[in-house]
């Protein structure tokens, strides 16, 4: 995802400063991987010298003050484009997972102990993730929805690879 983005639709909202940006940007697609201030400061500095925000002000706070940013009409047309533009699907033909099965295979190791190790993993996460779903709000419920459709995909994946694991054996073998 775009950080630069994300923080364009946020000022859509209104004029902020970078550490409120930060709380609002964290809570609402950060929980896993929250916005490092840096991050924050370093992406207005780019989105800022790009023309599309600018400083509204400056707000008197407990430390240092503030600068206010507000987005431009440029920031509102590249948000508005980012918005319609398809993300590219996410093809994975080179998994981590594929290239550990083939060489279990390739080294005579036990290609059945990484498929279960692997699916033991994933329905730990699963399991996390359906917690974390039921305890979340409609956000949260989802972000966790999404995750877990991709996890079941790796899933059957994992099931198939093992159903075919003797034929793929004798094709690497071979």
């Amino acid at each position: 995802m775009s950080i630069g983005h994300a923080l364009l639709g946020l000022l859509e909202t209104g004029p902020r400063h970078g550490y409120d940006l930060k709380r609002v940007y964290d809570e609402r697609f950060g929980h896993d991987r929250p916005l490092a201030y840096g991050q924050v400061y370093s992406t207005l500095s780019r989105l800022l010298r790009n023309g599309l925000v600018e400083e509204r002000g400056v707000e008197a706070g407990g430390g240092p003050e503030r600068k206010r940013y507000a987005i431009t009409d440029a920031g509102v047309t590249d948000v508005s484009e980012w918005l319609v533009t398809p993300e590219n699907p996410q093809i994975y033909l080179q998994s981590a997972l594929y290239t550990k099965v083939v060489l279990a295979l390739m080294s005579n190791r036990d290609a059945e102990e990484v498929l279960d190790a692997q699916r033991s993993a994933h329905l730990t996460s699963m399991r996390e993730l359906t917690a974390r779903k039921r305890a979340g709000d409609l956000t949260d419920q989802l972000i966790c929805d999404h995750a877990l459709f991709h996890l079941e995909a790796d899933l059957r994946w994992l099931e198939l690879t093992a159903a075919r694991l003797a034929d793929l054996a004798k094709q690497v073998a071979g």
